[in-house]
Order: C-alpha cells, then sequence, then structure tokens
C-alpha cells in the first residue's frame, strides 16, 4: 500500500492530478463555510448548534457538508445534480429522444449531460429558493429566535438566491474538473468530502459525552461495517457469456469467453435516497399543517410512529421502502430485454440457453434472486442509525457516523477512486493497491 502511494507520487502526470484535485477540494471546503452576502453569519452560528438534523433536512445537510445549516455560498450541495441525474437517467426509459441519445454513444451522452447541466441549475434555484424563504421564517432552524437574515427585503433575498445557485453551478463545475483533470469520479470525490468532513465532529461528541468504552466500541462496531460492506460491494455474479466465431472475408472473428456481471448492490445508494426522502414528507406536512392539529389523532401518530426514527413503525417502514425502490430501480436501470437482444445481435449466447427470450428470462431470474439479498444488505445498513440514536444522539443531533447513506457512500467512492489510481498505476508497470 505505501509502495503503491510512493509510486502515485512518484510519476509527474498522476502527482499532478492528485494535486489538482487536492486543490479543488480544497476551495471547495472554504466556499462550504463562507457565508451568502445578507447572512448573519453570527445568528447562523447560534442557531446551527439548536439544528434539529435528525429531520427532514438532515439529507440535504449531508450532501452539503454542513453547508445548509450555514447558509454558505455552496448551501444546496450536490444533491440538485444528484437529483438532475438521477431524473435524467429515469427519463431514458419514458422518452424514446432520450433512449435515442443514450444509443448514439459519447454524442447522445454528451447531450444528455447537457440536459443534466440545465435540470441542475433549476433546481438549485428552486432549493436556493426554498432554504431562503425556510430561513427567513424561522423554519430552517427550529427552536432559534434569532434573526438569521437581518435584511429580508426583496432584493436582498434575490441576492441570496442567485449567490446559492451560482454556487450550486461552481460546484457542478468543480465535479467536472475532477473528473477530467483530476483523479476519481468529481461529483462522488465532493460526496465523500461532505460526508468524511462531518465525521471528527460526531466522533468528538460520542468520545466527550459517552467516555472512551463507548468511542471504542464504536469505532470497532464502525471497522465491522466498513469491512461488510467492503465485502458485498465487491460481491459480484458472473453470468459465462460466449460468441461464436463468425467468418467475415477470409478473416474469423469471435469465439472468445466472457461473462456478464451483475453485482449483489446493483442500485448503489439510490434506493435508500429514494426512501430517506420519501420518509420526510410527514415531517415537512407536520411542520406545515401543525399548531391547531397538533392534538389531531393522525397528527400525534405521525409525531410518535412514523417522524420518531427510534420507532418500530418507522423502522419497519424505512426497510420496506428501500427493498422497494432497490427492485424498482434495477428494474429500469437493468433492461433484460435490451441486454438479451444485444448478446443475440453480436453472435453471444450463456451455455445451455438459447439467444432471444430464453436469455432474457435467464437474466431476469437471476436478477431477482441476486436482488433479493442487495435489498436486504441495504435495508440493514441504512437501519443501523436508528438503532443507536440513544447512545450517539445529542439533542436534536444524530452523531453515529457508520451506518446508512454516510457509509454507503464513502466506500464506494473509495473503491471506484482506488481502482481508478491503481488501473494508472498498472499502465506504468507500478504495483497498484489491490493485490
Amino acid at each position: 500500500m505505501l509502495s503503491a502511494f510512493r509510486s502515485a507520487f512518484a510519476t509527474p502526470d498522476l502527482r499532478k492530478k492528485i494535486f489538482f484535485t487536492l486543490l479543488i477540494v480544497a476551495v471547495y471546503r472554504i466556499g462550504a463555510v463562507t457565508p451568502a452576502p445578507g447572512v448573519s453569519f453570527p445568528n447562523v452560528q447560534a442557531c446551527s448548534a439548536q439544528a434539529d438534523q435528525t429531520g427532514v433536512y438532515s439529507l440535504l445537510n449531508l450532501f452539503s457538508g454542513g453547508a445548509l445549516l450555514q447558509l454558505s455560498i455552496f448551501s444546496t450541495g450536490i444533491m440538485p445534480y444528484i437529483t438532475a441525474s438521477i431524473i435524467v437517467q429515469l427519463l431514458t426509459v419514458v422518452i424514446p429522444r432520450f433512449e435515442e441519445l443514450k444509443k448514439e454513444g459519447q454524442a447522445g451522452q454528451n447531450k444528455l449531460t447537457q440536459y443534466t447541466r440545465y435540470l441542475t441549475i433549476a433546481l438549485g434555484i428552486l432549493q436556493a429558493t426554498g432554504v431562503v424563504a425556510l430561513a427567513e421564517r424561522g423554519n430552517l432552524f427550529q427552536g432559534c429566535t434569532e434573526q438569521v437574515i437581518p435584511d429580508n427585503s426583496i432584493w436582498s433575498m434575490a441576492m441570496i438566491v442567485i449567490t446559492m445557485t451560482a454556487g450550486t453551478a461552481v460546484m457542478m463545475w468543480m465535479g467536472e474538473l475532477i473528473t477530467e483533470r483530476g483523479v476519481g469520479n468529481g461529483m462522488s470525490v465532493l460526496i465523500f468530502l461532505n460526508i468524511a468532513a462531518r465525521i471528527p465532529a460526531e466522533g468528538s461528541y460520542i468520545l466527550s459525552a459517552q467516555g472512551g468504552l463507548v468511542f471504542t466500541l464504536v469505532c470497532v462496531f464502525g471497522l465491522v461495517i466498513i469491512a461488510s460492506v467492503i465485502f458485498i460491494e465487491q460481491g459480484q455474479r458472473r453470468i459465462p457469456v460466449q460468441y461464436a466465431k463468425r467468418m467475415i472475408g477470409r478473416r474469423m472473428y469471435g469465439g472468445t469467453s466472457t461473462y456478464l456481471p451483475i453485482k449483489v448492490n446493483q442500485a448503489g445508494v439510490i434506493p435508500v435516497i429514494f426512501a430517506s426522502s420519501l420518509l420526510y414528507l410527514p415531517q415537512l406536512i407536520s411542520q406545515l399543517v401543525g399548531g391547531s392539529n397538533s392534538s389531531a389523532g393522525w397528527y400525534v401518530f405521525l409525531q410518535n410512529y412514523v417522524i420518531n426514527q427510534s420507532n418500530w413503525v418507522h423502522i419497519v417502514s424505512y426497510f420496506a421502502l428501500i427493498m422497494f425502490f432497490t427492485y424498482f430501480y434495477i428494474t429500469i436501470t437493468f433492461n433484460v430485454d435490451e441486454r438479451a437482444e444485444e448478446m443475440k445481435k453480436f453472435g453471444g449466447f450463456i451455455p445451455g440457453i438459447r439467444p432471444g427470450r430464453p436469455t432474457a428470462e435467464y437474466l431476469s431470474f437471476v436478477l431477482g434472486r441476486i436482488t433479493l439479498p442487495g435489498s436486504l444488505y441495504l435495508g440493514i445498513i441504512a437501519i443501523l442509525p436508528n438503532f443507536f440514536l440513544s447512545i450517539t444522539q445529542q439533542g436534536n443531533n444524530q452523531s453515529f457516523p457508520f451506518g446508512g447513506t454516510q457509509v454507503l457512500i464513502m466506500v464506494g467512492v473509495a473503491l471506484d477512486t482506488v481502482k481508478q489510481i491503481e488501473s494508472q498505476l498498472m499502465q506504468r508497470n507500478y504495483e497498484g493497491f489491490l493485490r
């Protein structure tokens, strides 16, 4: 491992990529703590300490690295780009034009990327407007009476929205710069950075509030979780594919054997994001219609069962939604009929399975069986923080850093980045990270 790092920094072009990535990361973190114009920084700091980070804003605050509750110029975080990417990906199944662009290769992909950028800016405007409106009304920081935006005129509010939207565009640009000229996938690296930036503060609270024994147990348990996630993320089912020999002129093509890899966690972290977003809707509804309805039966049920993250109703609902969205997302993104048709078109077949419809049915059967343990794995990892709220909770702030969306994203991004560095080292005949 150390020799591989030494080789990476000894290679001039790879060293430049690593330093360029670190430079972009430093600029990004500076922007994440720089308050937007028109925002009272002392009042924001005072209110942020009292903010509820287990509720409707926790996912947004997670992907912004805490910048949301700082009202910084990067308050919108990476969430607009993630949402835009998911929407465009799902629309390729619904809109024929998008499906045609996907099949056109690099030119079509560039067009889809451009649509993703436009949609990201639009979602950035909506999110920035919502954040500013909530902050101005005092709903962003529950229980805080400080005025975080002293000047609530239309021009001041518009300036803050424009600044945050520009921050969204800058974040998207920096992510693309890392992808093109740095190491790893740019947006994934920024998400990894946002999550990693919160771990020291959460660990510090556990150490100071619960003592060294609990802190040690949490660290050991976290290492076990990370090792388990790495093991399962690397797991895949390899379906053998044989390509028949073809004579074209006087030359023979094909006759090769390969495999079609199907990962255990084919859906990644998308089902967790979908389920989390859906479960935040009841809390948002309760905040909008609370007050006079606080004694109503449905309102009490939402507060005690659906919104309460340590309640078994919330945990079971969260787990069931993750399993549902795992099957739903894989069904949309992994088209077995299309894969079977591609194999048939290029003369490929699965040994013992006839090409065409039987191949599609076999792929659907295998995908259904391997998706079940994948969905169970996602659900178990995602609900782990719910069982530790009584131990690692500071007021309203959840402080368990080794569960749910955090560890899934961090492990996935770390594995992908290490593999990219290793592939570049292997091109130069150096021993890589993975042996």
